[in-house]
């Protein structure tokens, strides 16, 4: 009788027989935690076990006999990843796994347009429909300690409330469309080199302050249905199953009902897994790194050894219920979820979010007027009076969207920065000039993509070359910057140094001494050391910005759009004004057994322009930079208030107007000065922030609300957030270091 029943269910019987006969589990009417609990009372023990540990690279199992169908997970955050095989990591030979590459986060963060955060996420979740993937892992809100972060790229800068901010929509608009945002990687996964050994020792204020926060505001705002463990340990212990991170501030404080998913591999133990948090385990091979082995998902931390613990009667199915309990919830939150939009993979629509999102993101540095341009800037450019163009560097040629680790992607498309500008200038003579050798490999665990980067030209010659092509060009465009190689913008591995790898800087002096009139276009998730700025009139931070780069590149080039990026970290002259290296924290200590570095954040809670602004340093781009081709004024601010209470709310206002001839974006950025504090604070800090648009000589107002919250900081000594009564600044601007308008009120 009961067989009759689920083939009523599953092949499709009239809706009074099937509200007659559905089990509570599968009866949509139900509120869910009934559901889970029906299902749960249903599993035997190997069921349970099943659930909570993978059985390929990118899927765990459900439960068949029940109906719940694999959960399947792919890597993001910047597009869905080409599919593999079923246990390595080499391309499964697919030819329906293309997809839209969409802008690195970095690019995203720079946008400072929240609302493109949202369309990203929907954007990227419809893909993962059509693909049938129910866990997007992503998207990375790490903070940006160091410019040496070889992840950087996938993260949303150095604030934390600039992270907060953006990661929200991005998770709330992903599972709008019933696919599972996998926040990452929790938390302080601030190395890349030996990140399974490096031991965080730092502060909780430094902790609650700067790197959690944009979590926090994930789980709490947008209701991440899930959260990955990060690979490093903290208080000794790996992040995959630590009892402060997951088990206190994650569930308890924050109240997270989520999955906690491990980093591949991230599962060291199996009783830390148990009583430390860790709700789901994938990972390669039997010990999640090296090891293989027949049947090698049964042998996981989680599988086998966790199901003879509780036989041995060392562990009742309390813990595992509580695991299973959150996994049938994404459960439902995801696969078992009918009501669900359709995909669309490499639409229109997606084509053109991409291009947005990029184009907003891309960051004009700098844009001095010349001499030799009848004082005019050389941005943008004038297609009317240049006749010759000639781009120089590897970058202009090399695809981007494939290699860097986890984020490497198969894309559909990507127009590169040469062919870009190239057809955005029809008519115009644009010649291009090698310059330099990088990385000539154009592939990745088995997607090789784009033209050879097959050279045989000594770097003398190169060099020469392009000299002597620029000699003869109206204007020299030098696309340069990292790449997605090792020790670069890549997974895996940090840089080795802050200068620009290969021969760049050689080959952009030699070109300066022909020509001045050279605009320099960077691309990174990085910043890098630039010897040559002063003489380089135009600097343009252009990222890693996916299928449509040479567009979006070449219509800011051109003046189609007018830039609009902020830089979402601060650009350092030299590596010394970066906190963690001043203060030789970074990369840490290895311990006498070599088995553990301590990694001690010495530089507490300054990070980035916090820390620049403490030592009065000027960096050689400032937290918040981005010029304009319009110019804007910021009027003088004012407030309903004076006075404000610990429940109470102030409201800043500010008159914004575009000054110059072209419609235009700035962002607003009000950064809180404490006067009266009891603990050291940073000198200010991001609170809140708003891009407006406006036109030719249009004024509007910008409203910008606070709150205690945006006053407060860590106690230590109560582990709670504190708001001391006294004097407050608000300093209001267009960057960290233009601030041109403040008002001072009070906290009772």
């Amino acid at each position: 009788m009961k067989k009759l029943v689920m083939s009523a269910i599953l092949f499709g019987a009239t809706a009074t027989t099937q509200a007659q006969s559905l089990p509570v589990y599968l009866d949509e009417s139900k509120p869910i935690e009934q559901r889970i609990d029906d299902a749960l009372s249903r599993m035997t023990l190997d069921e349970k076990i099943a659930v909570i540990h993978a059985q390929s690279k990118f899927s765990s199992p459900g439960v068949k006999r029940l109906g719940f169908p694999d959960l399947w997970t792919d890597d993001g955050p910047h597009g869905v990843r080409p599919d593999v095989l079923w246990d390595e990591w080499e391309q499964a030979g697919q030819t329906n796994d293309s997809c839209v590459a969409f802008p690195a986060l970095t690019c995203l963060a720079a946008t400072w347009n929240p609302q493109l955060a949202r369309l990203y996420g929907e954007s990227l979740a419809e893909e993962a429909l059509y693909r049938n993937k129910n866990v997007m892992l992503g998207p990375g809100v790490n903070i940006y300690r160091t410019p040496l972060g070889g992840r950087n790229f996938e993260y949303m800068g150095e604030d934390p409330w600039l992270a907060s901010r953006m990661v929200v929509p991005y998770v709330q608009g992903l599972q709008s469309k019933g696919v599972a945002a996998c926040v990452k990687h929790y938390a302080l996964n601030n190395d890349e080199e030996y990140r399974h050994q490096v031991n965080v020792v730092i502060s909780d204020r430094a902790l609650h302050e700067i790197y959690l926060p944009a979590f926090k505001a994930a789980v709490q705002e947008g209701g991440a249905w899930a959260i990955m463990g990060a690979y490093n340990l903290y208080q000794g212990v790996h992040n995959c199953h630590n009892a402060t991170m997951l088990n206190k501030i994650l569930k308890k404080d924050w109240g997270f009902d989520g999955v906690v998913i491990s980093d591949w591999g991230g599962c060291h133990d199996t009783e830390e897994a148990i009583k430390n948090g860790l709700d789901l385990e994938f990972g390669s091979w039997t010990d999640g790194l090296t090891m293989g082995a027949t049947n090698a998902y049964d042998n996981y931390y989680m599988a086998l050894p966790y199901k003879k613990l509780i036989q041995e009667g060392k562990y009742t199915t309390k813990e595992l219920d509580e695991k299973v309990r959150r996994v049938l919830r994404l459960f439902y939150r995801t696969n078992m979820k009918r009501n669900k939009p359709y995909g669309f993979l490499c639409s229109e629509s997606h084509y053109e979010a991409a291009l947005k999102i990029a184009q907003e993101g891309i960051v004009l540095l700098k844009n001095e007027k010349m001499k030799e341009l009848n004082n005019e800037s050389l941005l943008p450019l004038d297609i009317n009076k240049t006749k010759k163009v000639l781009i120089v560097g590897e970058n202009a040629i090399k695809m981007m969207t494939v290699g860097g680790g986890s984020s490497s992607l198969k894309a559909q498309k990507e127009i590169l920065p040469l062919d870009g500008i190239k057809a955005r200038l029809a008519g115009v003579d644009v010649s291009y000039a090698r310059g330099y050798v990088g990385d000539t490999i154009q592939s990745y665990n088995g997607v090789t993509v784009g033209r050879s980067l097959y050279e045989t030209r000594t770097q003398a010659e190169l060099t020469a070359e392009a000299v002597e092509m620029a000699r003869q060009a109206d204007v020299v465009i030098f696309v340069g910057g990292l790449n997605k190689s090792d020790h670069q913008d890549c997974e895996g591995h940090d840089r080795k140094s802050y200068d620009l790898p290969y021969a760049q800087n050689e080959v952009i002096e030699a070109i300066l001494k022909v020509n001045p009139r050279l605009v320099y276009v960077n691309i990174s998730g990085n910043g890098a050391a630039l010897p040559w700025i002063n003489k380089v009139p135009a600097v343009v931070q252009a990222w890693f910005i996916g299928s449509e780069a040479g567009e979006a590149i070449a219509s800011v080039l051109a003046g189609d759009v007018n830039p609009s990026g902020k830089l979402p970290f601060t650009w350092y002259a030299s590596l010394d004004q970066c906190g963690a290296h001043a203060t030789k924290s970074y990369p840490g200590t290895w311990r006498e057994d070599y088995k553990i570095i301590d990694e001690e954040y010495k530089e507490g809670i300054y990070v980035g322009y916090r820390y620049t602004d403490a030592k009065k340093l000027k960096p050689l781009f400032a937290f918040g930079h981005g010029l304009s081709y319009t110019t804007f004024k910021v009027g003088k601010a004012t407030a309903d208030k004076q006075e404000m209470t610990a429940e109470g709310k102030i409201s800043l206002s500010v008159p914004v107007t575009n000054t110059g001839k072209v419609a235009g974006s700035e962002t607003v950025q009000l950064y809180i000065s404490p006067k009266d504090s009891k603990v050291a604070r940073p000198v200010k800090e991001l609170k809140v922030f708003q891009k407006v648009y406006l036109q030719p000589g249009e004024t509007r107002n910008v409203t910008l609300t606070i709150g205690a919250d945006a006053l407060s900081y860590y106690d230590e000594m109560s582990g709670e957030w504190r708001a001391d009564a006294g004097k407050y600044e608000a300093q209001i601007g267009t960057a960290s270091n233009k601030l041109s308008t403040n008002y001072t009120f009070r906290l009772k």
